[in-house]
């Protein structure tokens, strides 16, 4: 990789100790996972929907539900806990400021027989980078220069930058799912059921059957010599919905023992009552934002009327205008609160640098700011805009969520909007090929660290290919994932969100939680969506 990859986009891993309500599963009993496998079969159901197995080709919660629970990690977050251990290694650390070394344990396979060594660990990183699917998670190995598998079980990652403090975590991520050489393609995306076929898998479970995104069933892997443990399920068969009030009734109807993602606010207060069902909160760290496309929103670069005063402008009036009270109230019951920032109160260095920039100055809208705003500007009122938001993604209650959001910009006068919604695999497609102005999208992070939500949209080669480019915050951006000083550190990370605010790449304005019923006969515990949000059907098991 060249020096000029030090402008990749970086992406998250998960967040702990975020002092924002999530939802986590718990169970009748506690358990910390690991042991022999219990036997016995677990079904959940699920509106999250898969993108792809092949971990070069997704980017998002729920292929990534997937890939936690049959490929294996260098490094692993155990229940409970934010920070990152040895998975199937037996070692990892930096044996140099650019030099990270791995020892893999001896004698791992994988499900299908084929040895698990260091040449699949050279051959995972070096395809990421080679494919570097839109879609895919390849940003976060920015930093990376090389890999080399020094023997069988020893490989030393050199990176291009000192000191890297997020390095360990990226390993863990949505990049780091190991895969088998002899399965998967070496410069292309290898299909759902090549990789089904190849039994191309070495965590606590394989895929036994797989009907996309309708059933996937999973066995438990008896030969997983990982940090998590065996499985305490012996099967797991999870269900896949389209619409949300099917899952709300097979969870009433006792056809499906788990209920993770995703159920309106006013679904799970109602099965709150229910006594054959558990509702149970817990930490987390997702936030929504909506997103603005530099080429095609309205005074885009590439528009017929470009003007990049004129869309900062846009920007900003709609900046002025959302109401994140009456989002957080009326659609989401305070299940998410009002964020004003890019990184989630609760994480070092979080700040609200949109709160004194835009609307009243403390947190509630003005539209005669916004008007002001514009009128500078010379932006002509009313202004056409399209919106784009994915129900099927962030459940039912997006549509009530981006109505306030279009009431809010027309009640004004100062906009005219036309919302649309699209199912995600075509949302996901079309989000990269400049097709929407302006977007929902909605961020479930992969380490607790605000690097987590600065580097995968902020930097020039960003995530979220929006066409932002910004030298200063992109250099930023690199130097605080380098500075070991805890205090210069967090003054970066202030500097980033402060620039970004002024900016506005994104608006993020929802700070919240994740759900999960579960039924009276279900074990587990409340670290079963844990401080990574790695949601592991393992650590359950029928009572």
């Amino acid at each position: 990789m060249s020096s000029a990859s030090t402008n990749r986009r970086r992406t998250l891993i998960a967040a702990a100790g975020v002092s924002v309500a999530a939802l986590a599963l718990a169970g009748c009993t506690a358990s910390s996972g690991g042991g022999d496998a219990a036997g016995g079969t677990l079904t959940i159901g699920t509106t999250e929907q898969v993108t792809a197995l092949d971990p070069a080709g997704s980017y998002d919660n729920g292929s990534f539900a997937v890939m936690n629970q049959v490929y294996p990690f260098l490094l692993n977050t155990p229940y409970g806990s934010p920070d990152v251990e040895p998975d199937i290694a037996e070692s990892a650390e930096f044996t140099s400021p650019t030099e990270y070394t791995v020892k893999l344990k001896p004698g791992l396979k994988f499900a299908n027989g084929n040895d698990l060594t260091a040449s699949d660990v050279k051959f995972t990183f070096d395809r990421q980078v080679a494919i570097a699917d839109e879609n895919g998670p390849s940003s976060l190995l920015y930093n990376l220069e090389s890999v080399e598998a020094v023997d069988d079980t020893t490989v030393v990652f050199h990176l291009l930058s000192e000191n890297d403090q997020i390095f360990p975590q990226i390993l863990s991520s949505p990049v780091g799912p190991i895969v088998d050489e002899d399965v998967f393609s070496a410069d292309s995306l290898t299909s759902d059921d090549d990789i089904v076929a190849g039994n191309a898998f070495a965590g606590q479970y394989v895929i036994t059957s797989y009907d996309f995104n309708n059933l996937i069933s999973y066995k438990a892997n008896a030969d997983y010599d990982g940090l998590l443990g065996a499985a305490k399920t012996d099967t797991v068969n999870v269900k896949y919905y389209t619409d949300a009030s099917n899952l709300k009734l097979d969870v009433q109807e006792g056809n499906i023992d788990v209920a993770n993602r995703t159920l309106s606010a006013t679904d799970i207060e109602d099965l709150r009552g229910n006594d054959k069902v558990k509702v149970v909160d817990g930490p987390g760290g997702e936030i929504r934002y909506l997103v603005f496309n530099f080429n095609t929103m309205p005074f885009g670069a590439t528009t017929a009327e470009a003007d990049p005063a004129k869309a900062l402008a846009v920007r900003q009036a709609i900046a002025d205008l959302i109401d994140r009270d009456a989002i957080s109230e009326d659609v989401y019951k305070g299940t998410f609160t009002p964020l004003y920032s890019y990184v989630p109160e609760g994480l070092t260095g979080a700040n609200e640098a949109l709160k004194g920039l835009y609307g009243d100055g403390n947190g509630a809208p003005d539209a005669d700011k916004a008007a002001a705003t514009l009128k500078e500007a010379g932006v002509t009122t009313p202004l056409d805009i399209s919106i784009q938001y994915v129900a099927e993604r962030y459940g039912p209650s997006s549509s009530d969520e981006y109505a306030i959001i279009k009431e809010n910009l027309e009640e004004s006068g100062l906009f005219t909007v036309d919302l649309q919604s699209t199912e995600w695999v075509q949302y996901s497609e079309d989000r990269v090929a400049d097709l929407y102005p302006a977007y929902q999208l909605g961020w479930f992070p992969d380490y607790s660290d605000a690097d987590n939500y600065l580097t995968p949209f902020f930097l020039t080669e960003n995530f979220l290919a929006n066409h932002y480019d910004n030298p200063e915050v992109n250099d930023l951006i690199l130097e605080q994932a380098v500075t070991a000083d805890p205090a210069a550190r967090e003054k970066l990370i202030g500097e980033i969100q402060d620039k970004v605010a002024a900016d506005l790449s994104t608006i993020p304005y929802m700070q919240g939680a994740q759900v999960a019923v579960v039924g009276s006969d279900v074990e587990g515990t409340e670290d079963t969506l844990d401080a990574s949000f790695k949601f592991r059907y393992a650590a359950l098991s029928k009572g």
